[in-house]
């Protein structure tokens, strides 16, 4: 994977995708129904913002990622589509909105996340923990995820947020070490991941999930270390998919991983004890979300019955107790 390879290019010069992770533009009557919900309830979706590949699949089963406190981001990390600047005023009936959209699209299970908000004092936390309480009290039955900032130089910021019981917190690593000055340079890759290990110590209950882009130039070595760095930090589910180039502005693909490569990511990530991993081209952290938290929840249940069972393998017999008990057996 560190071997750079010449990519095909359009006439236009952008570089051709392979057929692999080419999608259709969306055309559903379902996806236009929940734009126009977006519209209507002057909510930001990532799925726009980002320019998700996925969106019109998304879209269409009415399944979006909210993306709280505005539509600028006040970091400028290479990768994304978000635009950057001056932070938005943050909107006081955004919670109700999201809420109101839970309820009328009846979504068993959401994503909210946000823009980085350096600018305010506890980088967006209160929002947070406003919009996961609107929501419980609207559609209690709905599971909630975040996918979160890393709340850097906010102290208490991170706890607060945890108090309010996300089923999932997410948080993304984004890529190797190595390319965090290249394609994260307002974050730092240890405090990303000790903000993850923190959530689990704090809240051993939540489910932790981060996620990776491939062919930006990462050796299959520095994968597997971030493989190992995730599960040292107790992380639940991970998730790998293949960066893509939003505009020639933002930094270069070095490579488009094959499929079968992500299965391979796949197959070492799941050895390593991960309770799910969710590895290919198109694999965003919001994809299929919903299916993935019946897979998390079941391999929770699995894994706690299989240390129930080891714990009465291993207990001691102890034979004088079992003689009170049972006078006339002869042991």
């Amino acid at each position: 994977m560190t071997e750079v390879k010449k990519l095909d290019l359009t006439k236009s010069g952008h570089v051709r995708k392979p057929e692999w992770i080419r999608v259709k533009a969306p055309t559903s009557k379902g996806y236009h129904e929940t734009r126009n919900l977006m519209r209507g309830l002057k909510l930001n979706t990532v799925c726009e913002e980002a320019a998700c590949p996925n969106i019109g699949e998304c879209w269409t089963k009415k399944h979006t990622t909210v993306m709280i406190l505005g539509d600028t981001c006040t970091r400028a990390c290479r990768f994304c589509n978000i635009k950057t600047g001056k932070g938005n005023p943050v909107d006081p009936d955004e919670p109700a909105h999201v809420a109101e959209m839970v309820v009328v699209t009846e979504m068993k299970h959401i994503v909210i996340t946000s823009v980085d908000r350096d600018d305010l004092e506890d980088g967006g936390a209160d929002q947070f923990v406003k919009v996961i309480a609107a929501i419980r009290e609207a559609s209690p039955e709905t599971t909630i995820e975040i996918l979160t900032p890393d709340f850097r130089n906010k102290p208490g910021a991170l706890e607060t947020v945890i108090a309010a019981k996300p089923d999932v917190f997410n948080h993304n690593l984004e890529t190797v070490p190595r390319l965090y000055t290249q394609i994260r340079p307002g974050a730092r890759y240890f405090h990303s991941l000790n903000l993850l290990s923190k959530v689990k110590e704090i809240d051993p209950e939540i489910f932790t999930k981060s996620g990776i882009m491939v062919g930006l130039g990462e050796s299959e070595t520095e994968v597997l270390q971030v493989m190992d760095d995730m599960r040292s930090a107790d992380i639940d589910f991970m998730t790998i998919g293949q960066y893509l180039q939003p505009t020639k502005k933002h930094v270069d693909i070095e490579e488009f991983i094959k499929p079968d490569q992500f299965l391979k990511f796949k197959k070492r990530a799941k050895s390593k004890g991960f309770l799910h991993v969710s590895s290919s081209p198109l694999t965003r952290s919001s994809h299929h979300a919903s299916e993935d938290f019946e897979v998390l929840k079941a391999a929770r249940l699995e894994q706690l019955n299989k240390a129930e069972s080891k714990v009465h393998e291993d207990a001691p017999i102890d034979i004088e107790e079992m003689k009170k008990h049972n006078p006339n057996y002869e042991f």
